[in-house]
Order: structure tokens, then sequence, then C-alpha cells
């Protein structure tokens, strides 16, 4: 496997080949634990989604990521996508995911432009989250919400898209071992949802 060079026309042009309305859960850290997903499938999961925004640099591209504040109910400190539960409101994943972008970080979604959807990702914490796949104009400005989000940064997409920097590793949840992926980078460790949906992409927008 190698790493990919990617600007926004390649990217665009990866993204239209994803089959987004099926859910497929053969990829990423759920291939890793059958028995959790069979578990998850059979469970009433809440419709969350995520804006995955890819920051468009020309030649090359960023991804926007956050941490989450320690006060937080779930996920408390851990690196995150923008994003949270769907509401009635919104209609669609896509709606949501902007919507969530510009409370929590203050993303204007008039910057953002929506490519594609990634397959759904289910949490143990119950939801079934969908991965809203986006270019961001480079000149965007960011108001934190600092009871929800700690940080904003942007993390080279090459660096994400790179399969030498996905580590997989496991810890015991409920007297099973449970495997997941991790990308450290520089102080920040990348794992849980966020690194597996971000090895999804991986897998999905066909790297190799």
């Amino acid at each position: 496997m190698k790493a990919a060079v990617f600007n926004a026309g390649e990217l665009r042009l990866r993204a239209g080949r994803l089959e987004s309305s099926s859910e497929d859960l053969h990829h990423g850290d759920h291939v890793l634990n059958p028995d959790i997903v069979t578990m998850l499938k059979a469970t009433a999961l809440r419709e969350a989604a995520v804006l995955i925004p890819v920051v468009d640099h020309g030649d090359h591209a960023g991804l926007i990521l956050t941490r989450r504040t320690a006060s937080m109910r779930q996920h408390s400190g851990q690196i995150a996508l923008p994003g949270g539960a769907i509401d009635p409101e919104d209609g669609s994943p896509e709606t949501a995911a902007r919507r969530e972008a510009m409370e929590e970080i203050g993303l204007a979604p008039e910057l953002v432009e929506t490519i594609g959807r990634l397959p759904p990702y289910l949490t143990t914490t119950g939801f079934r989250i969908t991965p809203v796949l986006s270019l961001v104009q480079p000149a965007y400005t960011l108001a934190i919400n600092r009871q929800e989000v700690d940080a904003a940064f942007e993390v080279p997409f090459d660096f994400l898209m790179n399969p030498g920097n996905h580590i997989r590793e496991s810890r015991i949840w409920q007297g099973k071992e449970r495997f997941y992926y991790a990308i450290p980078w520089q102080e920040h460790y990348i794992w849980g949802v966020t690194a597996g949906i971000l090895r999804v992409m991986y897998e999905r927008l066909g790297v190799d």
C-alpha cells in the first residue's frame, strides 16, 4: 500500500465513484469487530452526521478536525469531526453536518461544498453516523464554541490517507478485545470513531 497525493480535483473525482446510499460495514474497524457490528445492527440507533471538511489549498489539501472539551458527556477530550445528531428540521445528513460545523466551529455553510457520502458508521454510544465528504474554500475563518470544542486545526490530508500512519490497536470492552485504528499526528492522538471513519474513507476512495 502507498500514500496518495490529493488535491481537490482528485478528491472530487474519487468521491464521484462512491455509492453512498448503501450501508456497507465491510470496511474500517467494523470488519475487525464483527460481533459488535452484529449487535449494533440489531439495536435502535439515533441518526447523526459528521462533516468531513477537506480544505482545498490548490495543489494539496487539509482536513479540519476538532478537540472536544473535557466537559462533554461523550467522547470528552477526543479528536473529532464536526457533527452531531440529525434534527427533524434538518431534512438531510448534509444539512445537519453543515449546521453542526457552523455551531461548533463557526464554519460558514456557504464555504462548504458537499461532494459525497461515506457509508454509515455505527457506534457503541448509540448512533448511526453518516459522514458527509465536503470541500471547504481556503479563505475560511472559525469561531469556536468553547462549550463544545477546545481547539480546531488542520491535518494534511495526505498524512491521513497514508496507511503507514494507521496503527491497529485494541482495548478490552465489555469483557472482549475490541480492535480499532489510531492515527497519531504531532501532539494529537486520533482514534475511535474519527479514526474509524478516516480509515473507511481511505479504503473507499481507492487510494491504492
